[in-house]
């Protein structure tokens, strides 16, 4: 038995002790915990200290309780697979999405119109409330079965001038770069990630164990005149993926010599 000599409430003792034998190899990622019997008699106390012990762990994100199988130490190992946001295209004028091509599409696209928000107002400098056409796919990468939620935001003043998207707002990013290049746009791009922690159907939609935030990646599209043209969101479990970016040089302006 381990004796519990440290200050605090005795569940947060528990955890204390379970997270030195986690963090020290003694149980090794993946494995499985000791039963609640075990644990009772390694560190002496009752069924409820243990229980609100494994609660705390489990809301720290170092263990996974799995119904009908126990408690589970979860994987310290890197994501499973690594998503590269690189943009090129071809001599022909088609855009290439590396890793677009691995992606399958888990169910049917969801369209609909919808309206900026504070959020997505800011991004595509619009103000709220204005309408946008919208585009949810849930998608699946068949070799790690790693889920992400992508989802198109493109204003209504932006399709206006083509009439594809207006009429197929389903039309994939790639896609729509080459219409909207061929409208006469030179496109650039700008992207932000943030993390945080999923609400509930986001959850539940991409099947994260407990204490598992989310990495939101924002993508605008702009034209020529920098104007927002599009806005692309992706969603997916920080555990499971993480980002690649090729970074260059941008040239500096030449500065012309005063004479």
């Amino acid at each position: 038995m381990t004796e519990i000599q440290r200050p605090g409430a005795l569940y947060q003792q528990v955890a204390a002790a379970i997270r030195e034998a986690i963090l020290s190899g003694e149980f090794a990622p993946d494995s499985l915990l000791p039963s609640e019997a075990q644990l009772m008699t390694r560190y002496g106390v009752s069924r409820p200290t243990v229980r609100n012990a494994i609660a705390a762990l489990r809301a720290e994100g170092l263990i996974d309780v799995r119904h009908g199988k126990g408690s589970f130490v979860r994987s310290s190992g890197q994501p499973v697979l690594t998503i590269e946001r690189r943009i090129s295209r071809t001599a022909e004028g088609k855009f290439v999405m590396h890793n677009g091509e691995t992606w399958q599409e888990a169910e049917e696209p969801s369209t609909y119109r919808t309206r900026t928000t504070k959020v997505t107002g800011r991004l595509l400098q619009l103000n709220e409330e204005e309408s946008l056409f919208g585009c949810d796919r849930l998608l699946i990468d068949p070799g790690t079965g790693t889920r992400a939620m992508h989802r198109t935001l493109i204003p209504f003043e932006a399709a206006d001038g083509i009439r594809m998207l207006a009429e197929e707002p389903r039309t994939r990013p790639a896609a729509i770069y080459r219409l909207l290049t061929q409208d006469g746009h030179k496109l650039t791009w700008t992207e932000t990630v943030s993390a945080r922690m999923p609400l509930p159907d986001e959850r539940t939609t991409l099947q994260l164990p407990d204490a598992t935030p989310i990495l939101h990646v924002a993508r605008v599209t702009h034209g020529t005149d920098d104007r927002p043209l599009f806005l692309e969101e992706l969603r997916f479990g920080a555990d499971r993926a993480e980002l690649a970016y090729r970074i260059t040089a941008d040239k500096q302006p030449t500065r012309r010599r005063q004479t």
